[in-house]
């Protein structure tokens, strides 16, 4: 789901267990909650938005380095700028209804479309030429993100209940970078027709970092930070202050859904940022173990 300038509210993740495996002696697998925690996973959730690429971008860069030095980065993306390209292109008027993109079935074909092949593929065609190795698939792959459709306004615009991390996992264990295009499956019951879901890219990130217990969360974005009543970016926010900024409507438009996803994070997750993602090196400068309250190309939440 492509988000302009309002805010949504986050649901609990939930992780599956695995089922069975087949072998000689059938042994219960491990579920996700075991595969993560018997692990010495470095895992890392990187938010990416299309806006923040440029000609002069690291990001992939960065991703493939941070791959070889033995983190494993997690990544999912947005798309909304070229969303609304394409959109155009078909003759289709983007609408919006409180910032939120309004998805009806011409719409979401449009959506699905996009951010699964054309921008999601361009992602993993970057990461793979500069030597780095990524799989690219949709939350509706392995049952990533399921969903409800809860605003009869907005359409098919959905709110997410669900989170199986088993195939991302599974991808992490392969030794390659998931690349996760916000796209879900409505919940249902088995003879239900298939419906897919828009998602906020943002709110995708934060539910699958808490999912996963990752290390750290990094969202990128286009402009330099969290900024305070004056304009100015404040450097440092604990949970509790960034509850208070969302509350108090200090921050609007699409940093809310940020923040609020940051906040679902440290749930579970250490540490996450919200850092100026067209600041070369940026999310490197995120693993400086020198950067602590310093940090000044962003926000550290938590």
């Amino acid at each position: 789901m492509q988000y302009q300038e309002d805010s949504v509210n986050l649901h609990s993740s939930n992780l599956d267990a695995n089922t069975d495996m087949p072998g000689k002696n059938k042994q219960a697998a491990p579920n996700n909650s075991q595969r993560i925690n018997n692990s010495s996973r470095s895992l890392v959730v990187v938010k990416i938005g299309g806006s923040t690429f440029g000609s002069d971008d690291t990001t992939v860069a960065d991703l493939v380095k941070l791959q070889k030095q033995g983190f494993q980065p997690v990544v999912v993306h947005g798309g909304g700028k070229v969303v609304s390209e394409w959109l155009k292109k078909q003759g289709i008027r983007p609408k919006f209804i409180r910032g939120l993109r309004v998805t009806d079935q011409n719409t979401l074909d449009v959506v699905v479309g996009v951010l699964t092949g054309v921008v999601n593929k361009n992602l993993v065609g970057e990461i793979v030429l500069r030597g780095g190795k990524a799989i690219g698939l949709s939350g509706v792959d392995g049952g990533i993100l399921k969903a409800d459709a809860e605003n009869p306004e907005l359409g098919f615009v959905g709110t997410i209940k669900k989170v199986d991390v088993s195939a991302l996992l599974d991808i992490l264990d392969g030794g390659s970078i998931p690349v996760l295009a916000p796209v879900a499956i409505k919940q249902g019951r088995g003879d239900d027709p298939i419906q897919l879901l828009n998602i906020n890219a943002d709110i995708a990130a934060g539910e699958v970092a808490a999912a996963l217990k990752a290390d750290r969360l990094i969202m990128l974005t286009d402009v330099p930070g969290v900024l305070d009543s004056s304009r100015r970016v404040i450097q440092r926010l604990t949970q509790k202050q960034a509850k208070g900024l969302v509350e108090s409507n200090i921050v609007a438009g699409g940093m809310v859904p940020k923040l609020e996803s940051c906040i679902k994070a440290l749930e579970a997750v250490k540490e996450t940022f919200i850092v100026d993602g067209r600041k070369p090196h940026i999310l490197l400068e995120c693993f400086d173990k020198e950067t602590g309250n310093s940090f000044n190309n962003g926000t550290r939440v938590g």
